[in-house]
């Protein structure tokens, strides 16, 4: 067979005897002969895998450890990986916020940590893979009555990890992805949307104390102050503005980067103010300016350099403790939305990019099993941080480096005191980050294009919001989803498929209990059908039984 881009020559140029005749007088026949190109590496591998089907069998390609040039490259403007880089931090800094302030949580350890882990994923996924707190384990520490120590927190996260590392490594995470169904899927993630942006309301309309753990939802926000509604309003339509509904830098995508002509000017520019100016960023800076704004005392409370990071003791109670009130309700959470919602969003927004179940949950694992030891917060992959980045312009594992060696210098530099600062930010300019990542989150459910589909997907979505619960609705929606199916198969086409089994299965113990010879009959139905014998066919009743067969 002659590869695809092969030069076919004339035979004459390379066979003298080309239109010649033999010694019989017969005419020789040409040898159209073909310059092969170079073998590439990629013709090699495949003749070697021909060559030794068992040492290199036909599969997917081996996975190789991604180059800095290709996890890192910019895919649009250096300013929207700036802003895409920002873009989950509101979910980041409530949560480590509380943890700081009620738990007693080391911040400045969190910081550093949580910038190897933003460079680590950067380059292993090649896409802005968040990094985010786990919120289960978060909500338990934080909200109950008792509330859990160091420790157990760190257990917690500990055993959440060995179970999901130990999910990927075995190969069943792979299978679960492969099972779930989309509808479930899309549902966990609209209920995981929805739930942001209810947050992200509350943060803007009411006022919030983290430091006593609960958030208030009667003590509405004054309209003027430095964290005031107003403010947040502005931040709100300042991003809508800029952004407008997240499909600009697709929009500009399709014109292919063609220079802007008139019919297409006002989506070209639409396109470079989404690219250029880096919203997220600057609402965060303008939050960062307003910390020392709102009570420049905090200057006096910083203290220089990093945190010292000890390893923490855990007791067999802090075990118990953590795994019981924290692992468990964390543990589906983390498989749903951390690992298969991940992924989903993941191929979704990077199709170019190939994101596995197997190595989000691993990479889970071993960021917990190892920096839960020295007190770090436990985190995850949260498929709303990854909206949000792609949201404001992240594009790239670029994002998360850049996010990483901000966390890595405020960590270095401030150490714990840096809590001081993140208590005096404003809380609704968090509610507006987070409210448009809920709003890509959620959005990312949008592709179903069935009644059937969409009805699974709001039932799942439903459960989850009411009960408070991802895998309450996950079990809903696979109840849900199977039902369904049932429902649609064609139980007259199983019993009519279940006689004709059962027939077959007489006519065969019917052979083989027949003892008579059948030689006639071959004869017989050779000639009357003109076609083979078929030894399934006994000689009792041949000729009805032979046009029934055919029949069939």
């Amino acid at each position: 067979m002659v590869p695809a881009g092969a030069a076919l020559e004339p035979a004459q140029e390379t066979n003298p005897n080309h239109h010649k005749k033999d010694n019989n007088n017969n005419p020789v026949i040409p040898i159209i002969t073909a310059t092969l190109p170079p073998p590439t590496s990629m013709d090699t591998d495949h003749a070697s895998a021909v060559a030794t089907p068992i040492l290199r069998p036909d599969g997917p390609p081996r996975w190789r450890f991604p180059s800095l040039s290709s996890s890192f490259s910019l895919k649009t403007s250096i300013w929207a990986e700036l802003g895409g880089a920002v873009g989950d931090l509101g979910t980041y800094i409530p949560i480590v916020l509380a943890l700081a302030l009620v738990n007693g949580l080391d911040l400045g350890t969190t910081l550093i940590f949580t910038a190897i882990y933003n460079a680590a994923t950067g380059l292993l996924f090649g896409v802005p893979m968040p990094v985010q707190p786990m919120k289960s384990i978060a909500a338990v520490a934080i909200s109950e009555s008792t509330h859990l120590t160091i420790p157990q927190i760190m257990a917690a996260g500990i055993s959440t990890a060995s179970i999901l590392f130990l999910l990927g490594a075995s190969g069943l995470m792979s299978l679960a992805y492969r099972l779930i169904p989309l509808p479930v899927v899309r549902g966990v993630q609209l209920s995981q949307g929805l739930s942001f942006t209810f947050t992200a309301v509350k943060y803007i309309r009411y006022n919030q104390d983290f430091s006593s753990s609960k958030t208030t939802s009667s003590d509405a926000r004054p309209w003027l102050g430095l964290d005031g509604l107003l403010l947040a309003i502005s931040a709100l339509l300042f991003v809508i503005l800029v952004t407008g509904s997240g499909d600009d830098e697709e929009a500009d995508h399709e014109q292919g980067g063609a220079p802007c002509h008139n019919p297409q000017r006002r989506r070209c520019i639409r396109g470079w103010f989404s690219r250029q100016i880096p919203a997220a960023l600057l609402v965060f800076v303008l939050g960062l300016v307003l910390c020392f704004a709102r009570d420049p005392s905090i200057i006096q409370g910083l203290k220089f350099g990093p945190s010292r990071i000890k390893v923490v003791s855990i007791s067999w109670k802090d075990w118990k403790t953590g795994f019981v009130r924290a692992a468990v309700p964390q543990i589906p959470l983390s498989v749903l939305n951390s690992v298969i919602a991940v992924c989903k969003l993941s191929a979704d927004l990077f199709p170019d990019r190939r994101v596995t179940a197997r190595s989000v949950s691993m990479s889970v694992g071993l960021m917990n099993l190892v920096g839960c030891w020295f007190g770090a917060m436990p985190v995850c992959h949260g498929a709303g941080g990854l909206a949000g980045q792609y949201r404001f312009g992240g594009r790239s594992g670029a994002a998360v480096l850049f996010l990483g060696i901000g966390k890595m210098v405020l960590g270095l530099v401030f150490g714990n005191s840096f809590v001081r600062i993140l208590s005096e930010f404003p809380i609704g300019l968090l509610g507006v980050l987070l409210l448009f990542a809920g709003i890509e989150l959620a959005m990312a459910s949008r592709d179903m294009g069935t009644k059937e589909e969409s009805f699974v997907m709001l039932m799942c979505a439903a459960v989850s919001l009411t009960g408070s619960s991802a895998a309450l609705g996950f079990v809903c929606g696979v109840l849900l989803f199977l039902l369904l199916r049932l429902r649609d198969l064609d139980l007259c086409s199983l019993t009519t498929k279940r006689e004709g089994n059962q027939r077959r299965q007489g006519e065969q113990n019917h052979i083989r209990s027949s003892k008579t010879s059948c030689i006639g009959f071959k004869l017989y139905y050779t000639n009357k059908y003109d076609g083979p014998w078929e030894e399934d066919i006994c000689s009792s009743g041949c000729e009805q039984r032979a046009k029934e067969r055919e029949r069939e």
